[in-house]
């Protein structure tokens, strides 16, 4: 006797032939007790597409939802204790288990109340870490906690910042860093900052310009407002994140938040902190106005912007980019500006965007760096790398910057120097930021000597071990041949520089000659022949 079982459309989607075979199936086992195949036969007739299709149905149907388990305590043994009341309870959920206490016993209850000041009944609170503190929250404190939960102070209190106008909070927070006498860019740019006014700051690379901005930005933020408040535009993402560590620190004792927008990385992190609300904004033009045009991000409660390394910005290329993010943030803001060079072109940004600018320049960008042995060598283009593993063998290199012009130059570099067994990294922009953050981490902490990298990084590098700079390739110009060899000797420590000079480079090389003077260069001798 055969019974047939309606097929019925599912509301899945899923085509006919996907349910025939098992409404076959399902015909067999609901035949006549007579009718039936024992149970080794019935398994053996399943064949395997049917056995894939049962699994298939079976897992979109048997999916319910998870029940509590309640477990009662309230006639279960105490031992001589005193009994829990009838409103606890123990619920498992998911595999794990949450108690649920309404009322306790009498002297659970006098011991908890021993903590309550209204003598109303008490209530077992969440210990969460605060999200600047990292110290409990829950728990009511009529005393200020105001410091609590950061870091602790390295060094005393500087009279000298305070006599530039530095308040408390300021102070606890250089404190923190370790310093207590300022350099002179910022000497001379706080007093004019924290005063309100407009600044033009001339001043190269790892001279305290972030401290020098950074406290006057804190000033003028109210925490209590999530909204955007201040926007600090750089031209790398390495130096991003060094700027926004920097006022990370200043916002756990101002009590802002900061967040970085920089290329590299997936929007959805961008996302949900701009969702979360930031009064900072550290990032690179062109991810900044990514996010405007997308509406992430918006502008018009703007009181700071700091354009810092303005000159380097303008050289790859962000002019349109700043004069579009400035246009939509309010005229009446105070704006900063800090470079190590002052060309035509900053001069067009300050007449068009700036009020009443006052200008500073403090420890400008020297004709030659002071530290720093500088050598050149004239080699073939063809010869360079065997120019470099010469100096690899013979100089006894040690941490190692390595310039070329062009992402395709630097990674053919790194691969040749990883062949020779040369532990070598590239970093150039086409890397994804996670992937850049490891190797700079590996090189700051030493685990990696060479990094092979292209002009972007030289500006956003601030490294005070870099031993040896070396210039793969001429630079286009004496400024970027200045930038280059500044990232050694830094700190008051020694340097050497070294320049390969092709054929086709000499042009170049005469122009930096020309601005740097012969008088600072020593001719590099090496092998006539190579092996």
């Amino acid at each position: 006797m055969a019974v047939h079982y309606p097929v019925r459309p599912c509301s899945t989607g899923l085509p006919f032939a996907v349910f025939a075979p098992i409404a076959v199936r399902r015909t067999r086992l609901l035949a006549a007790p007579a009718e039936r195949p024992s149970a080794p036969s019935r398994r053996g007739s399943e064949t395997p597409r049917e056995r894939n299709h049962l699994t298939l149905i079976l897992s979109l149907f048997r999916r319910k939802k998870p029940q509590d388990t309640v477990i009662d305590f309230t006639d279960a043994p105490t031992g001589g204790r005193e009994p829990f009341s009838d409103a606890f309870e123990v619920k498992a959920r998911n595999g794990a288990f949450e108690a649920s206490i309404a009322t306790l016993s009498p002297a659970a209850q006098a011991t908890n109340g021993e903590d309550d000041h209204d003598g109303g009944p008490s209530r077992r609170k969440r210990s969460r870490r605060s999200r600047r503190g990292g110290t409990a929250s829950g728990e009511i404190s009529t005393t200020p906690t105001t410091t609590a939960g950061l870091p602790g102070a390295k060094a005393p209190i500087s009279e000298t910042f305070r006599g530039l106008g530095v308040d408390e909070t300021g102070l606890n927070a250089i404190a923190a860093l370790g310093f207590t006498e300022p350099t002179p860019i910022q000497a001379e740019a706080l007093p004019l900052l924290l005063d309100g006014e407009d600044l033009v700051g001339l001043a190269q690379t790892g001279t305290g310009k972030t401290l020098a901005f950074g406290l006057p930005m804190a000033r003028t933020i109210d925490p209590r407002d999530r909204s955007v408040q201040a926007l600090v535009l750089v031209p790398t993402r390495e130096l991003a994140n060094q700027v926004r560590e920097v006022m990370e620190h200043l916002g756990r004792f101002y009590g802002f938040e900061t967040i970085g927008l920089v290329g590299g990385k997936r929007l959805t992190g961008d996302f949900t902190a701009l969702e979360r609300g930031a009064q900072v904004v550290v990032g690179t033009p062109g991810r900044v106005i990514d996010h405007i045009k997308r509406g992430t991000l918006r502008l018009e409660g703007i009181r700071f912007a700091v354009l810092d390394e303005a000159d380097q910005m303008l050289d790859i290329g962000f002019a349109r980019d700043i004069d579009y993010i400035l246009r939509v943030t309010p005229k009446q803001r105070q704006t900063a500006l800090f470079s190590a060079t002052m060309p035509e072109s900053i001069g067009r940004l300050v007449y068009r965007y700036m009020r009443k600018a006052q200008w500073v320049a403090c420890a400008p960008e020297q004709r030659t760096a002071d530290g720093v042995t500088q050598y050149f060598a004239e080699v073939a283009e063809r010869d360079k790398f065997l120019a470099l593993r010469h100096l690899y063998e013979t100089m006894d290199l040690g941490r190692s910057l390595i310039f070329r012009r062009t992402k395709i130059g630097v990674d053919r570099l790194t691969a040749q120097l990883q062949d020779c067994g040369v532990p070598a990294r590239a970093i150039h922009g086409d890397l994804r930021q996670g992937e850049r953050d490891r190797v700079m981490s590996d090189f700051r902490s030493g685990r990696l000597e060479f990094l092979i990298a292209t002009n972007v990084a030289a500006r956003g590098l601030d490294i005070p071990d870099i031993e040896h700079v070396i210039n793969y390739d001429v630079p286009q110009n004496p400024e970027e041949y200045i930038h280059r060899i500044g990232r050694t000797a830094r700190a008051g420590k020694l340097g050497t520089a070294v320049t390969f000079v092709s054929e086709w480079e000499l042009a170049d090389w005469d122009k930096i000659v020309g601005e740097v003077g012969d008088a600072e260069l020593e001719r590099l001798k090496l092998p006539a022949r190579w092996e």
